[in-house]
């Protein structure tokens, strides 16, 4: 009979035996959602390089770089970890840490911080000879430059064009988009296993309007001035559509709550101070609410 001994760290041979951290997985008591709490895999849209993003604290998403760096080659502020799945913007005690993929992305034409280690921008140059292999390789097109200053201005003295991130009014709440509103896609699982490819603005679902609202802060914030918003509005439609853009899922997928997550939401509770930049006092071209056709 063979003895019933208690399992080592080395495999019969004595070979050392590799074991795995488990990391925790667990689904949100709270989310609508069946994503697991733990980094989602994604690319950058301005380099695609490949990020890992994580939710915060305060249940907002931040992309971090997929690696661990030393700390003490990392700025202060630019220290995170993560515990439970959680991303937390301070340092552990630990002598490895992650930073945002901001600090180091090479689609952006000044980094984060104005100064940088020698080991980072060691590590962005990477970046960037990765970037232009997968352009050359076609695996990846960066976005299309911004238009000259001057066609701007043209624009503006008749009425600007959509916005890229649009303020969306619904269910009691203002929240500020990741993509233009033809672009926003559901977020389902197909049975093929892949993400839907339909979008949220459908030719045959009611649609919002653009008016202008005040934009007022939260409470405990300073007053602001007092300026008009454009604002696109859902909250005159039905409950279960204000429901279905919360969710971002296309009509099929709403009508099947059985359905699984394949990415994270795109929205973000809207704030007037952090998200200045995305304040527009006119409304946009009408064409920029006009449903997708199918």
């Amino acid at each position: 009979m063979c003895p019933n001994t208690a399992s080592t760290g080395r495999h019969w041979d004595g070979s050392p035996r590799a074991t795995r951290a488990h990391r925790p997985l667990r689904v949100a008591d709270t989310s609508p959602s069946r994503l697991l709490r733990c980094g989602q895999s994604a690319r950058c849209r301005l380099c695609g390089n490949r990020i890992d993003v994580y939710p915060r604290s305060d249940q907002r998403p931040i992309a971090l770089h997929p690696d661990e760096l030393a700390t003490a080659q990392i700025p202060e502020p630019c220290r995170w970890h993560l515990s439970c799945d959680i991303a937390h913007p301070h340092g552990d005690g630990s002598a490895w840490c992650r930073l945002p993929h901001t600090v180091l992305c090479p689609g952006r034409t000044t980094p984060a911080t104005a100064q940088l280690s020698p080991r980072l921008e060691a590590v962005r140059r990477q970046l960037a000879v990765r970037s232009r292999r997968l352009i050359d390789t076609g695996a990846f097109t960066p976005p299309a430059p911004s238009a000259p200053a001057c066609q701007e201005q043209v624009s503006d003295i008749r009425r600007p064009a959509r916005p890229a991130r649009p303020v969306v009014q619904l269910l009691l709440g203002r929240y500020l988009a990741e993509l233009p509103l033809e672009e926003i896609r559901c977020v389902a699982q197909t049975r093929q296993r892949h993400r839907c490819s339909q979008h949220l603005l459908t030719s045959h679902t009611p649609a919002g309007r653009w008016i202008l609202l005040p934009a007022d802060p939260q409470r405990g914030q300073l007053a602001l001035p007092t300026v008009l918003m454009a604002v696109y509005d859902l909250s005159r439609l039905p409950y279960p559509e204000q429901l279905r853009w919360r969710s971002q899922r296309c009509p099929v997928h709403a009508a099947a709550p059985g359905a699984a997550d394949l990415a994270l939401t795109g929205w973000q509770v809207f704030d007037p101070l952090r998200h200045a930049e995305h304040i527009h006092t006119r409304l946009p071209h009408a064409s920029a609410s006009r449903p997708r056709e199918a």
